[in-house]
This record gives C-alpha cells, structure tokens and sequence, in this order.
C-alpha cells in the first residue's frame, strides 16, 4: 500500500475515525431507545471504540479510500466505498462476536446490521456531501475510444476529465493522470488515478501504452511542455495540449473543444506572462482608440485585446484592404460593433488628418510599419518614408487634437542597429522620446521594443512550417544566429500595460526571457510534425543576409534598465535625443526621400544613428 503522508489524507482520516465512532454510538442509541444492557455497556467503552476505530480505517486504507480527493469522487469510488465498509463491518463484528470479555453478552446481530448501514450512509454521504458542495459535478457516461493519458491534475484536468467521460462523442477515455505534485500520487480525480509525475512519464508511457497524451495546464511553462513531448515523441505518441492562458482568455470556455496538436510556440521554454488586465482596462475604457497598422499581425491583437477591454470604439488604419477587412469582420462577429475599418496610408497626412479630424481618438497605437529586414535593405526610401516619416506625422497630429496618449511598436532591432530597419526604428524611438520631453505637449508618449513575435506573418515559423510540408530543405541562415521570441498575444498585451504605465517619452523594453537558437527551432519544429531533422528533413545553411545579425540585443549600449510597475517591461534610461536637430535631421531624411536619393540617404540615416545628439543628463529627467 503506497500511502504518503499529506494533511489531505490526515483529514480525511481524522473525519472518517469520527464518523465511525458516531456510527457506533448511534447504532446502540437506535437498537437500545432505552438505555444499554449492562451485559452490553462494554461495548461502548473507550477501548471498544479504539478496536473498532483501528480496525476499520485500516481495512479503508487497503481499499483505497485515502487516495483520492473527496471532491472528485465518482460513481466508481462509491461502490469502492461500499465494499470497504461491508468488510470492514464484518471484520469487527467477528472480531468482537468471537472474542468477548468475560462474563459479557457477545455482539448482537442486529447492532452488527444496523452500524453497517449507518457507517455506509455516514462514508459515502460524508463524499458525496463534499462533491456537491465543491464540484456541482453534471453526470454523464464515460467515453470509448481512444486511451488518453493526462498531463495535470489540478482544476483544468478534472474539468477535461469530467468532459471527456462525459461526451462519447468526443472518442477519448482518460486512462490516468500525470502530475508535478508528488502528494498527488495515487489519488483519484473523477475515479482517475494519478500515475506518478512527469519526471516518470517514459515509464508511466511503457506501463499504460496510451494512444495520446494530452496536457491539462493552461499556465504550463514551455519546458514542462517540451518535457512532456520529448518524453512522449521518444515512446512514438502523438501529444495534444490545452492552449495557453492567453488563448482560452480569448477562446471557447469548454475546454475539451480547446484541445490541439501541440505547437513549437509551446515547447520554447517560456514562462507565461501574466497582465493586470483590470488596470489595462483603467485607461482605455470608454475611450476612442486608433490603431494603425490593424491588419498586421500585432496591429490586429491590438485590436482584438482592446475590444476586450470596453473601449467607445476602435478606429482601424490600414492599406491592405483584405486584412482590415478580416479583422472588422472577426470583432463584429465576436460581438463588438463599434469596429471602424480605415483604408489609408500613413504616409498621407492628408488622410491622417481627415481620420483625426472625424474621429478625434484618444488612445493612439501605432504599429503601421514595414518590417521584413531584407527588403527594407533594397528599399530605404518606402523604409523610411513609411516607418520614421510615418511615425513623425501621428506624433505631429496626436499632438495637434491632444490625444491623451500615444504607444509606438518599436522592435529589437532599434538596439545598436546595424541596418536600415533598425536605424529607422530607432529613430521613431527618438521620435517618441522628443515628443514625449516637450512642456507644451500634453499628449503622453512611450515607445514598446521586443523582439520577434511567434507566427507573425512572414516570420521564420510560418516559413519553416512551409518548408517543412513541402518535405524539406528548411533553410537557415546561420548555425548559431539566435533570436528572441514571443507570443503576439503575450507581446501585445504588455504594449497595452505599458501604455498605462508610460507618459514622458519613455522607451519600454519587454523581457523576453532567453535567446532561442534558429537550428534548435528548426529541430524542434521538423520533430513536431512527426519526421526527424536530418533523415526525413534537411537542415540547410545558407548564409547570413544583408542586414541581418548573428545576436539581437535588447538594449543599446550606454541605456540603463530601470523597473517599473509590471515585472515583464523595463524602461530604458537614457538622456533623449536634442529635439530641434531631430527635426533638422528629419527635414534632411524627408528631402532625399522626395528626391529619391538612395545612397545619400543611407549614409544619412548611419550617420544620425553613429552620433545622435542628446541633450545633457540634467535637462530632463527620463525615468518618472
């Protein structure tokens, strides 16, 4: 009998020692309204009561009544419980029959009879009391089908457990549970027994030889979910997981229809990233918000986590007509009317200024910009007219209808950059920072720099996930060219904190906890869809591209992280960049735009990002 020690169990065995004790009692009080015979007295006597006490938990103990939680008790579990009680009662009724003291009248049969059924309905009422209280379980049948081990025993897993039962249709019997606790082991969560933790699941796999493997933690960290899939690929089973807190905020509330193959974005080792979504709401509820770029990957979450958050309503700006198209379509149809679609560019000012003038928004997110670090290298002028021109006219009119706040998509690549993209990031950065360090502006600004979002269109996911159905070669720049990586539901959401956070032209950075290595993803991704790198699927080196780097950085040189309100967002410290030759210099980048002026630009664009002139440490305060 594998019987750990846990206050669960000594609870549970303390309150079952009283109803035993209460049974016992009790069956005298019914047989006896009267009072006791002498001959019987020493039946209720303190040492009868241990004899009986003793004897019955121990045979509750062998038959497993103390490995599982009452909260999950089944149907199953209760004729578990009958037949422990039955034996039990016996037990002690011969025990007592067969050895009376001296001189005393043996055991009637009917106290025997009666202590029986008033322990039974005492146990399984005690359980069942405790279910209906907690649970408020809905009956159902248990499914056929295929064998399903899961991973996570907490309030997830029984609630996947109880729908998998439930709904034959779903074709899935849960066979066991896997869980980290190891108090857990051995306890039963809807009549399922828990195996053993992760640590044992080769083993537990080889023993049970389940058809799937499925992981019920929503806030799993990505190496518990690599674990759990490694483990599994190694014994050929195929591995499914509940989607991550972010997606089932924003999903279906039935678990068991969330359930999904699993995911490279699942297995990179992150941690979850958790949002005081009360505080977000604070600011943007009831207000106008702008965003441009909405049809982009982050400018379309933007826009998704927004409508959550109870805004008046959500002006969108983008010059793709398809994709503003779909992300109008999806708000309305997920219940959010006040969705207006712009088709524009945020090159025209002429156009920025019809939308600001119509719509007067409050909030504004600018996340119009090109992004691809090749194509920006062999196209400065649409780089530069788009992403650092573009981004000094929503500056210009947020400023002009006094917005109240303004949040600039920056990226990593801003941080000592070394091509065209980053240079032009990091003055939109500047930008924000000139803006945000005038008196007579009452708009509040902040810029928000991360790295690569997971997924985003024409990232390195959805190229290799191509590569990879197409049956290989997956390409790769470099052996060793590593990149930070989050999810674009995670990244958005700490931009949408941060713009509750900042105000003075700051520039948030995002943790994005450690590189990953572009080989090991393409690896990781080849094993996920069922081949192996090398056999089934080549791994190519092609070569670094122009403008690309081996190692993204997060921080320029000379900036200090400083701590702000939420754990995941840093604010980099840094005097700001001299606004009037910011403007200078912006008058500069916008003539050789105009004149198409290709190299000068270029050299202009190194030269600002070389020497940028900042104003002294003491002119004004960064970090407030």
């Amino acid at each position: 009998m594998n019987f750990p020690i846990s206050r669960h169990r000594l609870t549970n065995v303390a309150a079952d020692a009283v109803l035993i004790g209460l049974a016992w009692w009790l069956t005298f009080w019914l047989r006896f309204d009267r009072g006791v015979p002498p001959f019987y007295e020493h039946l209720l006597s303190w040492q009868t009561f241990v004899v009986v006490i003793a004897i019955k938990l121990t045979v509750f103990a062998l038959f497993g009544f103390y490995n599982r939680w009452w909260r999950y008790v089944s149907t199953r579990d209760m004729w578990g419980a009958t037949r422990g009680v039955v034996v039990a009662s016996l037990l002690v009724d011969l025990t007592l029959y067969a050895f009376p003291p001296e001189n005393t009248a043996r055991l009637p049969r009917g106290v025997a009879l009666i202590d029986m059924l008033l322990l039974l309905a005492f146990v399984g009422g005690s359980r069942l009391l405790a279910r209906t209280l907690i649970e408020r379980p809905a009956s159902g049948l248990v499914a056929r089908g295929k064998a399903v081990l899961v991973v996570g025993a907490g309030d997830a897993g029984g609630l996947v457990l109880r729908e998998l039962q439930r709904n034959a249709k779903l074709g899935s019997t849960p066979i066991g549970l896997v869980d980290d606790d190891p108090r857990k082991k051995n306890l039963r969560v809807h009549g399922v027994r828990v195996l053993g933790t992760t640590s044992e699941l080769r083993h537990i796999l080889r023993e049970t030889e389940p058809d799937e493997v499925l992981i019920a933690i929503p806030s799993a960290s990505g190496e518990l979910r690599g674990r759990v899939f490694d483990a599994s690929a190694a014994e050929g089973i195929p591995v499914k997981t509940l989607p991550g807190l972010y997606e089932l905020i924003s999903g279906d509330i039935d678990l068991a229809r969330q359930i999904r193959p699993v995911q490279v974005e699942d297995v990179l080792g992150r941690e979850q990233v958790e949002v005081d979504l009360a505080a977000v709401a604070e600011y943007l509820s009831g207000q106008t918000v702008l965003v441009t770029g909405a049809g982009g990957s982050i400018g379309s979450e933007l826009c998704r986590q927004i409508s959550r958050l109870g805004p008046a309503r959500i002006v969108m700006i983008d010059q793709a007509e398809t994709p503003l198209h779909e992300i109008e379509r999806e708000l309305v149809d997920h219940g959010f009317t006040a969705a207006l679609p712009v088709l524009g560019d945020v090159r025209s000012e002429r156009k920025l200024r019809q939308v600001f003038e119509k719509y007067e928004p409050d909030i504004v997110f600018h996340a119009a910009a090109y992004k691809h670090v090749y194509l920006m290298e062999t196209n400065p002028l649409e780089s530069v007219s788009v992403n650092v021109l573009g981004t000094r006219t929503i500056a210009q009119l947020a400023t002009e209808f006094e917005a109240k706040r303004l949040v600039l998509i920056s990226t990593d690549k801003a941080a000592n950059p070394s091509n065209v993209y980053g240079q032009g990031k990091a003055i939109c950065e500047w930008i924000v920072e000139a803006f945000g360090a005038r008196d007579d502006v009452s708009t509040r600004f902040c810029a928000v720099r991360f790295g690569n979002v997971l997924n985003s269109a024409g990232s390195v996911i959805p190229i290799f996930r191509r590569q990879i159905e197409r049956g290989g070669p997956v390409t790769v720049t470099h052996p060793e060219m590593t990149r930070y990586f989050m999810t674009i539901p995670e990244a958005v959401s700490l931009v949408v904190q941060a713009g509750g956070i900042g105000g003075r032209g700051q520039v948030f950075v995002l943790d994005m906890g450690e590189p990953v290595a572009i080989a090991e993803l393409a690896e990781k991704m080849i094993r996920l869809s069922g081949k192996e790198p090398g056999r089934d699927v080549e791994i190519k080196v092609t070569g670094v591209r122009p403008g690309e780097k081996l190692h993204e950085v997060l921080w320029n040189d000379g900036e200090v992280a400083a701590p702000t309100a939420h754990p995941k967002i840093l604010v980099a410290g840094q005097a700001p960049v001299d606004p009037a030759w910011l403007e200078e210099q912006l008058a500069e980048l916008e003539r050789l735009v105009e004149e198409g002026e290709t190299l000068e630009l270029v050299s202009r664009l190194t030269a600002m990002v070389r020497a940028p002139r900042r104003l002294p440490a003491s002119a004004h305060e960064r970090i407030g």
